[in-house]
């Protein structure tokens, strides 16, 4: 392997680490939502808030949030297995991403497949907030997972473009 390849790789290595720990922590941060959301009512209300002045809806959303959550944990404890799943396929979709940083030429699929998962979270937003009764901004908070996901796979993709090519060509005989 020549020293550009060696690079290469070093840089995709770098980035598919970075859209891992994302993964890792997104999934992560999916199982204690109702103490999440208890800290970010804590932290967007009251006296010294600096949300509570400016972005009252923010704030409002934010305590309807945990009020749903807490209410809902209290009385239907079951339903929070489905935020408990969605972690879990956070976590074995980061799990998946171990074949790219070990061989990402020949696991390329798993990144072109994330590149499509990361655009279908548009649409998903678009179609089931409405219907959900999630507010407008949110929705494009939801979708900028979607395209800042895609940002670092992007990058990869485009990275291995030679490393793919050299693959695929024979090598040259002399």
């Amino acid at each position: 392997m020549d020293g550009d390849s060696v690079v290469i790789l070093r840089k995709v290595r770098r980035w598919l680490g970075f859209f891992l720990v994302c993964l890792v922590l997104s999934g992560l941060t999916a199982f204690p939502l109702e103490t999440e959301t208890r800290w970010l009512v804590d932290l967007t209300s009251g006296p010294a808030a600096p949300l509570s002045d400016r972005l009252p809806a923010a704030t409002a959303w934010f305590e309807r949030v945990h009020a749903g959550l807490a209410e809902t944990n209290e009385r239907y404890p079951f339903l929070a297995y489905g935020t408990d799943w969605l972690a879990f396929a956070h976590l074995v979709i980061a799990a998946a991403f171990w074949g790219p940083l070990k061989d990402p030429v020949r696991n390329i699929w798993v990144i072109r497949w994330a590149v499509l998962a990361c655009g279908a979270v548009i649409p998903l937003a678009l179609i089931c907030g409405p219907l959900r009764g999630i507010p407008l901004v949110w929705r494009f908070i939801d979708m900028s997972f979607g395209v800042f996901g895609v940002m670092p796979l992007l990058i990869v993709l485009r990275a291995l473009h030679p490393l793919e090519r050299s693959v695929r060509e024979p090598a040259p005989t002399g």
